[in-house]
């Protein structure tokens, strides 16, 4: 039988014991730590109820433009966590189980033209086959909506900041126009009103197209639409489906059924300069979806108005640059293609806040979450730009090679479940 995920503590480290361990000695980097926290959104709330559970001694600020009384729980932008990322949010208690669908099974192929051989399995093309039981787990992760997920995150803030009112401080309504840092080792934060703080953290990161260019970026030149489609009934139920195509990555996210009938959660990557998906009409975008889709998805039945989204790489060299620290999208802004930039962003916070739990100061704590995040987040950003680019090149033999590449990693189980573990808790 799976392991139930409640017994499984986050990242499978002993990070979350020692978060729930004795309290920090005092002179701790939390004693009396003035924390600021930009922006609202699923990381930095996650972050600010972290902080405010295991920083005792901390004063936080959350910072967010928009008002308290906008209602985000409509917010249909779909989000994919990987099991780490939802045992956090267990712990937390604000993971909203019943709007979420588990991911039991994850199905990576690659379309025709490639190589086919009866030596890949069932139908002759390279796929990888990734399921839950295989790896002891009830679930590899989860899908929902952002609105869903950002709703009782807030809530759980609000009702924190309502209990100490003198220690947590919410200010919503409020965009931060600026982050400045002294010579003295504080920062300010202008938003309106200019206050000092020991430590920013600014989890405010925006989509691809509308942000300032980081130390590191890349146009893919590429666009994501994305949208829902409804599946036949009898679909599987829980499966992600990932297809290679020559034009990009289409990728089927399983919803919880709506009305009785399934549904899966769309991203659609096309190259620009190719892109006529917004002249087609949706019995045309239906047809062209599902000849690239395996047998195994069965048909499609409807499909949702399409948004359309440039994708490309940007991404800060450092997590951290002196009292200010980058996490999400505001550090690392990725391909979807790995859909794996929330769950960076949620590691993120853990590390930080549990580094500001143990080390004897805010410098000591910010060495240490550059030296541990490096690994993790450079595996992802390096693996993702670099199977982002092989849709871009078009170099004879590519889909070969990633074809040939699929099929190695589902004929070697130590390395498909490697791989699978890097998936569900990132790189340790």
């Amino acid at each position: 039988m799976p392991e139930s995920t409640a017994s499984q503590p986050f990242d499978r480290s002993s990070e979350p014991s020692r978060m729930d361990g004795p309290p920090p000695a005092y002179g701790s980097a939390s004693s009396s730590l003035r924390l600021a926290v930009v922006g609202a959104g699923p990381a930095g709330l996650a972050l600010a109820l972290l902080a405010a559970r295991y920083l005792p001694l901390a004063q936080i600020s959350l910072f967010d433009a928009r008002p308290p009384e906008r209602d985000v729980s409509g917010d249909p932008r779909t989000l994919a966590l990987s099991l780490g990322s939802v045992q956090l949010l267990q712990r937390l208690k604000v993971w909203p189980a019943a709007q979420a669908q588990a991911i039991r099974e994850v199905n990576v192929s690659q379309a025709p033209p490639t190589l086919t051989s009866p030596w890949f399995g069932p139908g002759g093309e390279p796929a990888v086959h990734i399921s839950a039981q295989e790896q002891g787990v009830e679930q590899l992760g989860a899908v929902l909506s952002y609105g869903q997920l950002v709703a009782p995150l807030q809530a759980a803030w609000l009702a924190a900041a309502a209990l100490e009112p003198a220690r947590l401080f919410t200010r919503f309504g409020q965009p931060v126009a600026a982050i400045k840092q002294d010579r003295a080792g504080e920062v300010e934060v202008d938003a309106g009103i200019v206050e000092r703080f020991d430590l920013a953290v600014v989890a405010e990161g925006g989509v691809f197209s509308e942000q300032a260019r980081k130390a590191l970026s890349r146009d893919y030149h590429q666009n994501a639409w994305v949208g829902t489609v409804t599946l036949s009934p009898g679909s599987p139920v829980g499966v992600a489906y990932e297809r290679f195509t020559r034009r990009g990555p289409l990728a089927l996210l399983p919803l919880p059924d709506q009305q009785g009938r399934p549904r899966a959660a769309l991203v659609w990557c096309q190259p620009q300069a190719e892109d006529d998906v917004a002249s087609l009409s949706d019995a045309q975008r239906l047809m062209v979806i599902q000849q690239q889709l395996p047998a195994s998805v069965g048909p499609l039945l409807e499909i949702s108005a399409l948004k359309c989204f440039p994708l490309g790489l940007n991404a800060e060299r450092t997590l951290v640059d002196g009292r200010c620290v980058r996490i999400g999208n505001a550090a690392q802004t990725l391909h979807p293609v790995a859909g794996q930039g929330l769950n960076l962003g949620l590691r993120d916070a853990f590390s930080l806040v549990e580094s500001l739990r143990r080390q004897p100061s805010v410098d000591a704590a910010l060495r240490r979450v550059e030296f541990q995040r490096a690994p993790d987040r450079w595996a992802t950003i390096v693996t993702t730009d670099a199977l982002a680019r092989t849709f871009v090149w078009r170099w004879p033999g590519l889909p070969a090679a990633r074809g040939l590449g699929l099929a190695a990693l589902q004929a070697l189980p130590p390395i498909k479940r490697a791989f699978a573990q890097q998936m569900m808790f990132g790189r340790r």
